[in-house]
């Protein structure tokens, strides 16, 4: 299965919820409010659609639409689906990042640890600013960890002889996701005025093997994927890479300390 529609497992993803969040809620406090009310916001990208519930809480009146591409994801994310408190409206759609376009004007369009799944994803920019009402903003984040060891130990042992021609093209590569400066470049010449930087945060991890039960949720999910059919080469990829995990991120007195790189961006169009 190609890289860029991993069969995901929701309960996994969730293992780590907490973590996870984080972030979101950090780019959320940097989003502007929207121009219009009721606002019409989409998450795109919504995953199991925790975070997606966040939105509303920001904005009690806006209808707010969560897009996936995994059936198993939206099945979950349904769960949350339904008329708000404050009156607005939480539901879940699918759709591809690679291809979606909304149908009518938008006054905010985020999305959460996605991106990076999306090859090409700078060149929808022009269609997702052009779908934003005037003052309208797209934001999202995505990892910036791909030179990490969680990431490059995988893409090292996947390239070793015994797994190569199993696994060739199977995970993404370290140009997943774009510097900063090009995400700065490419916002600005569609003439928003664009705020971008990154974070690197140091998740406390605990239990055992807690950086290969992170990564399960998120990039070892490829090659999962790929091993799917032959459970003792599955199992035998995955032992190797927990050695590679230990050796790489040694446990401490009180956890193991996950360093995470991210990305963020806030992009408003001209009012």
């Amino acid at each position: 299965m190609p890289a860029t529609a991993p069969t995901w497992d929701p309960a996994q993803y969730l293992r780590h919820a907490g973590h996870r969040a984080r972030p979101f809620t950090d780019l959320l406090a940097h989003v502007p409010d929207p121009p219009r009310t009721p606002a019409r916001i989409a998450d795109l990208g919504c995953g199991p659609g925790n975070a997606t519930v966040l939105l509303t809480e920001r904005w009690p009146t806006a209808r707010v639409t969560g897009y996936d591409s995994s059936p198993d994801m939206l099945e979950r994310a349904r769960e949350h689906a339904g008329p708000t408190p404050g009156g607005g409206h939480l539901g879940f759609a699918p759709a591809d990042a690679r291809t979606w376009t909304p149908a009518a004007p938008h006054d905010l369009i985020i999305s959460n640890a996605t991106l990076q799944w999306v090859p090409g994803h700078r060149e929808r920019f022009p269609d997702w600013i052009a779908a934003l009402a005037p003052g309208g903003t797209l934001a999202f984040q995505v990892p910036g960890n791909f030179d990490a060891p969680s990431h490059r130990l995988l893409r090292e042992l996947a390239a070793a002889p015994r797994w190569r021609t199993r696994l060739a093209g199977t995970l993404r590569h370290g140009d997943a996701v774009h510097t900063p400066e090009e995400y700065l470049a490419a916002l600005t010449a569609l003439g928003c005025a664009a705020d971008v930087w990154e974070t690197t945060y140091v998740h406390l991890l605990t239990g055992e093997d807690p950086v290969l039960d992170w990564v399960r949720g998120t990039a070892l999910r490829p090659v999962l994927d790929a091993l799917d059919d032959d459970p003792e080469a599955r199992d035998a990829f995955v032992a190797e890479y927990r050695t590679a995990l230990r050796a790489a991120y040694p446990q401490g007195a009180r956890g193991t300390p996950f360093p995470f790189r991210r990305v963020f961006a806030v992009a408003r169009k001209t009012a």
